[in-house]
């Protein structure tokens, strides 16, 4: 089943504003959602559906506990631009991402390279470690276009609830690119997370930002989109992945970190889960 989005833009709610970094008025038009983030895009055919309206909850909180999970150094967060896409299989996606604990100009910059390379490659959203940088933290615009709607940033995000509607679409990754297959998620979440000033807040998501939000929330605990998919499903983009994994060998001179015809099956929370 093939995903098609009908956002419109009064769906996109002023209460946003703490996690927001604007630049233009939001977009009446709903031609660029047929791209999905870092989960590349989706294609609109059959099927096409109103999203649901985004219910939002903010909450401006400082008193984040961040337990006894490994905080980023600044060597952590160091990058070089241009920033480039990791594709699989490169070990960086699976690696541990690391919690922020610095809300500084750096990590704005870091932000703002995010949503450069997001944009110039064509997608809605990304996380840090598609990018090389094994943090907690994703950017997305529903809308897809630089100057165009509004630009969303979760720090530390963590999942509180899922509904137990479960949905099926067609989707892709920017770390796998030309591959697009079938994935099930919830259709709504509940979570919690911080913006890029350190302020916490919790928000709940449905339609395309709850499925945008869940696949790079799968990439921060080093789940791949593929890792998701059924067996049937899996064997459909058997080829593509080993052409992957070729390719990776052939331009680093390393052999493939993991293989798919080797593959055990990853263990994954059902449907979503919590982190």
């Amino acid at each position: 089943m093939a995903f098609a989005s009908c956002l419109h833009s009064s769906y996109l709610s002023n209460t946003f504003l703490p996690i927001l970094r604007h630049r233009s008025a939001l977009s009446t038009s709903t031609s660029h959602l047929h791209r999905f983030c870092s989960p590349s895009r989706f294609f609109s055919s059959a099927n096409r559906f109103r999203l649901p309206l985004m219910q939002v909850q903010v909450q401006a909180k400082r008193g984040f506990s961040f337990k006894e999970e490994v905080i980023a150094s600044p060597a952590d967060l160091s990058f070089e631009a241009p920033l480039k896409i990791v594709e699989y299989p490169d070990p960086i996606l699976r690696a541990k991402n690391k919690l922020i604990s610095t809300f500084d100009d750096n990590l704005k910059k870091l932000v703002d390279e995010m949503f450069d390379v997001m944009y110039k490659t064509d997608g809605i959203g990304l996380s840090a470690p598609q990018v090389g940088i094994n943090v907690q933290l994703m950017v997305f615009n529903p809308v897809g276009e630089r100057g165009e709607g509004e630009e969303i940033v979760l720090v530390n995000p963590r999942v509180n609830k899922y509904s137990k509607k479960i949905v099926l679409f067609n989707e892709g990754c920017l770390s796998f690119p030309g591959i697009y297959a079938d994935v099930e998620r919830p259709e709504s979440v509940k979570i919690d997370a911080r913006d890029i000033t350190g302020a916490r807040f919790m928000i709940n998501l449905s339609g395309l930002p709850a499925r945008v939000f869940q696949h790079e929330f799968d990439h921060l605990q080093g789940t791949l989109f593929f890792d998701r998919m059924t067996e049937e499903v899996l064997d459909s983009i058997h080829a593509n992945l080993q052409d992957l994994e070729r390719k990776y060998e052939d331009r680093t001179g390393f052999p493939s970190p993991e293989r798919i015809e080797t593959r055990k099956r990853r263990k994954v929370a059902a449907g979503f889960g919590k982190s």
